[in-house]
């Protein structure tokens, strides 16, 4: 069985601090940012008692793949992967807001439109639609960042109106989250793939945006296999995805769906590794690039030992003389 990666405890020279996120262990070094991609793994933003294996490295690699193909549209984070799953990169100042952008209707969308929303953020939905349909321009739906418990929907005026981000910058991210998702889409129909929804992050450093965090990796997209969506939306059935939601309607189907008082479901050998092989499916579609498992023994210590050369190199070239 694979060392799968629960959590890290590092301490860098240099190191200020640390934060442990949902799935991100992040350490903050001098005036870089050492993300460790851990196999943990959410839902309904709960961390599952489970670690999955391969999971960081996959998330890690396809960030740092989509990072490196829309450097173009906006500059990122991103200096260098020293680690199959660590990425270092630029201190940014994070805007308390992420960029969701849908071009279908599903997944929790479809949830709140059942119940009968006809406005997501703000931004309104037609009567008569069905699940999974394509709306007839993508909709962008922001959420606040929470550092604790759910993130909560926030429309483009609320964000505005209570001066999370300024209007100028606001404008600019909005343009930067539609021409990302545009680069995205068009790079996952070449793989025969169907970008659904996905989300951004931006910061700021030295007065310019970054794109930030991850970037179409199976935690923050959908993605549908394009062969047959057509044929399985008239007809009503489920569309063959590659995304988290398998994991949010195998909890559902359980009883769970993060509230109060709900038992997590017991995920045994079997579920783990079903889960890890569709990381790596999903690795494949989309990069096109057979995924290559890193060793399997003292995986917290090669870590280490690779962002310590990293944060070393760095320093000799960067230090000034």
């Amino acid at each position: 069985m694979y060392n799968a990666v629960l959590e890290t405890n590092y301490q860098f020279p240099g190191q200020t601090k640390v934060y442990h996120g949902k799935v991100r262990d992040v350490y903050f070094v001098d005036d870089l940012l050492v993300m460790i991609a851990t196999d943990r793994i959410s839902a309904f933003d709960v961390v599952l008692p489970r670690a999955i294996p391969y999971k960081g490295q996959v998330l890690n690699q396809i960030a740092s793949y989509f990072l490196d193909a829309t450097s173009d549209i906006v500059p990122n984070w991103k200096i260098n992967t020293p680690d199959p799953m660590a990425t270092t990169g630029y201190l940014c100042k994070p805007y308390p807001v992420e960029m969701i952008i849908r071009a279908y209707l599903t997944g929790s969308s479809w949830r709140a439109y059942q119940k009968g929303a006809r406005q997501i953020c703000g931004v309104p939905l037609p009567e008569g639609m069905k699940e999974h349909q394509r709306f007839p321009q993508p909709i962008i739906t922001p959420t606040t960042k929470a550092t604790e418990g759910h993130d909560m929907d926030i429309s483009r005026d609320e964000i505005i109106q209570n001066g999370l981000i300024p209007e100028e910058d606001y404008i600019q991210i909005e343009e930067y989250t539609r021409l990302l998702f545009e680069r995205g889409s068009m790079m996952a129909a070449q793989k025969g793939l169907i970008l659904v929804d996905t989300k951004y992050e931006f910061g700021n450093k030295d007065g310019e945006i970054y794109l930030i965090d991850e970037v179409h990796t199976p935690d923050s997209s959908r993605y549908f296999y394009a062969e047959g969506y057509e044929e399985r939306f008239s007809k009503g059935q489920p569309q063959l995805q590659l995304s988290k939601e398998f994991v949010r309607e195998w909890l559902m189907e359980r009883g769970f769906m993060g509230q109060p008082g709900q038992q997590i479901p017991i995920m045994d050998d079997d579920f783990v590794n079903s889960v890890s092989e569709r990381y790596i499916e999903l690795y494949e579609k989309i990069t096109g690039e057979k995924f290559i498992k890193s060793p399997l023994e003292n995986v917290e210590e090669r870590i280490k030992r690779n962002v310590l050369q990293f944060l070393t190199n760095y320093k000799r070239i960067h230090t000034p003389k």
